[in-house]
């Protein structure tokens, strides 16, 4: 499970936030530490193996609760930290989206974060979201995880298992939960739905988003299949409600 961490101190003009390795770490608001406690119980009693949060501390605030309440330790996973932007880390971002920036107005035309003078490059942030999701996976076959992490991240992630445009799914809400399945394929077997490739391509993965945040009076759901290391589909599950 991606849980997107809740909504953090909104950012003032001339008061960029503390770093952390170079981004932007503003510790929750009010209403985010509210959110946190609703992820905690909506998953309280959802089998949660572990618990996984990034190297910024949104994250760490928004899974204490649900951590606290399993009594589960959680883990740090530094690729699942949100994407670095550059000159415009520190809050900057949100101002120059805000006054709509001819930068930010390519940035979401284009899809491309590295577009922002310094930013992350596109390919290696898809890389490193890869490498993560797939080692956490690997590292918890069978079971459920929850990850803790951020919209762009989320976004990333999602788009990779869906095969759909770089940012179709950036935007996640604060709190809100997207579920991959992962599954391992045994080398050399080759199910119904793909053939020829399971040696190379050892996960598949579903994806499904539910939203839980305060602000939500019903739940949007939707489902995606897709072998993750490679870009094919392996079926597609669609829901809402």
């Amino acid at each position: 499970m991606l849980i997107r961490h809740g909504e953090s101190e909104a950012y003032v003009d001339g008061r960029p936030f503390p770093l952390a390795c170079g981004h932007g770490d503003p510790p929750l608001s009010p209403q985010g530490l509210k959110q946190a406690g609703l992820v905690s119980a909506r998953l309280g009693a959802a089998g949660i193996d572990a618990i996984y949060v990034t190297t910024l501390r949104r994250t760490a605030q928004t899974a204490a609760p649900l951590a606290s309440r399993l009594g589960l330790d959680p883990r740090v996973e530094a690729g699942l930290r949100e994407v670095h932007l550059g000159d415009w880390e520190g809050g900057i971002y949100r101002k120059m989206m805000t006054i709509g920036h001819p930068v930010s107005q390519q940035v979401l035309a284009e899809e491309r974060w590295d577009l922002i003078p310094g930013a992350e490059p596109a390919a290696a942030f898809a890389d490193r979201v890869r490498a993560a999701i797939v080692r956490v996976a690997a590292g918890h076959l069978g079971q459920r995880v929850a990850v803790f992490t951020h919209g762009g991240v989320i976004g990333q992630a999602l788009a990779l298992a869906s095969g759909s445009r770089p940012f179709a799914f950036v935007g996640a809400d604060n709190a809100s939960i997207s579920r991959l399945v992962i599954a391992a394929r045994e080398p050399g077997v080759a199910d119904c739905r793909r053939t020829g490739e399971a040696a190379e391509r050892p996960y598949g993965a579903f994806v499904h988003r539910l939203a839980v945040g305060a602000d939500h009076g019903g739940v949007a759901q939707f489902g995606l299949a897709r072998v993750l290391t490679s870009g094919k589909h392996v079926g597609v599950y669609l829901n809402g409600r």
